[in-house]
């Protein structure tokens, strides 16, 4: 059952405009302390620089942005943001199963916000709490019902929330924007001289962090299993948000990663010229706060994604100290229904949040020569292997990939490369029809 909160002098809609945010973010107590970029290269100024009165370092402190330095990544106030936001229930949109409702939001341009999210939880036997799963939309989306649908028929609670300020009336691009929402997306180009608070990538991170600490108040979810997944640029803010918030147990990216100035999107980071490339990198790429991710990671994708391509990926995936899989299938198409759907993605989730049975795990590859191999282990059976390979160079999105069957014996995969191949990786499937890759090799 959906819990509502209203506030008395709101009865239709609930805002909150008491919303701070906190000089720096802590994380959770039991987990190790870490030192803001900022502090850290305030002390190293100090160093260089001989010694500051101890009235003239708080002065610096106090007056410094709300949560930023000027050259420094962002922080977000996790103090306040893990936190359960106050929210209502709305009676519409209506959709089968999934209730709509607005939380409240960080400011945006010194107004409160509200943010619309659609809610599901399954029906559970008395006293079972349901494990949550957070649902990151991609662009030209928005909150999403039937993604939401989807986990709830899988035995999860789950919350979708719109990233851009908007709700879901209309359609594509032509979705709604909310008089009380915060900004645009996508990839906040047009924003990088706005102050940072202010931004696309730090309102859309917030609003998934608040989206979780919601879904975990619910009486039905149990707070210790909940997983995020995002598709394209919600792929990319799960990267970021993977870093910022350790309470998820897992992190899902379909197609989104960071070194966004070395794919598809590198244009729009060039064209931003030196100084506001080098800020937006600073403040907004994946990159930065990756190795700040312990949880398992799942990445999926496609050969031939138009955005995120295989080079930024690989940087991507080898940053987060956690265990991490690869599910990247030949030509995967890019949109909300293939990255929503892939069977990678449910069982990853029900391995760790449900205790079912694991993907195969990638144990070792290599190449001697023109043969290449890889290990694996398993508790679900392994059916076949193969070489996916190309011969071209030149644009990722442009090169022809082909697949060949590859030897599967104890444990192991090994395949003899065609000649002239430029770089390939092994696919292995299991009896459920999930595949697991290896890491790419360039020749």
């Amino acid at each position: 059952m959906i819990r509502v909160v209203r506030d008395p002098e709101f009865p239709a809609l609930f805002l909150d405009m008491s919303h701070s945010c906190r000089p720096f973010a802590k994380r959770d107590a039991r987990r190790s302390a870490w030192t803001p970029s900022f502090a850290r290269s305030f002390a190293e100024s100090r160093q260089s620089r001989g010694p500051l009165p101890i009235l003239m370092a708080l002065a610096a402190l106090l007056c410094a942005p709300c949560c930023f330095a000027q050259t420094n990544r962002p922080v977000w106030d996790l103090g306040t943001l893990t936190n359960a936001p106050k929210w209502t229930a709305l009676d519409r949109p209506v959709s089968r199963e999934v209730k709509p409702v607005f939380f409240t939001g960080l400011p945006f341009r010194g107004k409160a916000t509200r943010v619309f999210a659609w809610v599901g939880v399954p029906k559970l036997p008395p006293g079972e709490k349901a494990p949550g799963m957070v649902l990151v939309h991609g662009g030209g989306g928005t909150a999403f019902d039937e993604w939401v649908r989807l986990w709830v028929d899988r035995g999860y609670a789950a919350i979708a929330m719109d990233t851009c300020g908007k709700v879901p009336v209309g359609k594509g691009a032509e979705w709604v924007h909310d008089d009380e929402g915060g900004p645009p997306g996508w990839g906040g180009w047009d924003q990088i001289d706005w102050p940072a608070e202010d931004q696309w990538t730090y309102h859309a991170v917030a609003d998934a962090i608040l989206a979780h600490s919601l879904l975990r108040s619910l009486p039905e979810v149990d707070p210790e299993r909940t997983g995020l997944t995002g598709i394209s640029w919600g792929g990319y803010l799960t990267c970021i948000i993977a870093g910022v918030d350790p309470r998820f147990k897992l992190a899902i990216p379909v197609y989104g990663c960071g070194f966004t100035d070395k794919h598809g999107f590198a244009d729009s980071v060039e064209k931003l010229g030196p100084e506001r490339a080098a800020r937006w990198m600073a403040w907004w790429d994946p990159s930065v706060y990756l190795g700040d991710s312990e949880m398992p990671l799942l990445w999926v994708t496609g050969s031939n994604d138009f955005a995120y391509t295989m080079n930024a990926l690989q940087l991507s995936y080898r940053l987060p100290k956690g265990p991490r899989w690869l599910c990247v299938r030949l030509r995967m198409p890019h949109g909300h229904g293939p990255g929503e759907t892939p069977e990678e993605i449910r069982v990853f989730a029900d391995s760790i949040l449900k205790a079912g049975t694991a993907l195969p795990r990638i144990t070792g590859q290599g190449r001697e020569g023109t043969n290449v191999w890889a290990t694996y282990a398993s508790k679900a059976r392994v059916d076949k292997a193969e070489l996916n390979y190309t011969k071209d160079a030149g644009r990722w999105q442009d090169r022809k990939w082909e697949a060949i069957p590859a030897e599967l014996s104890a444990n192991k995969i090994n395949c003899s490369l065609p000649e002239g191949t430029r770089v390939y990786y092994l696919n292995l499937f299991d009896e459920r029809g999930c595949a697991v890759s290896t890491e790419h090799e360039d020749l």
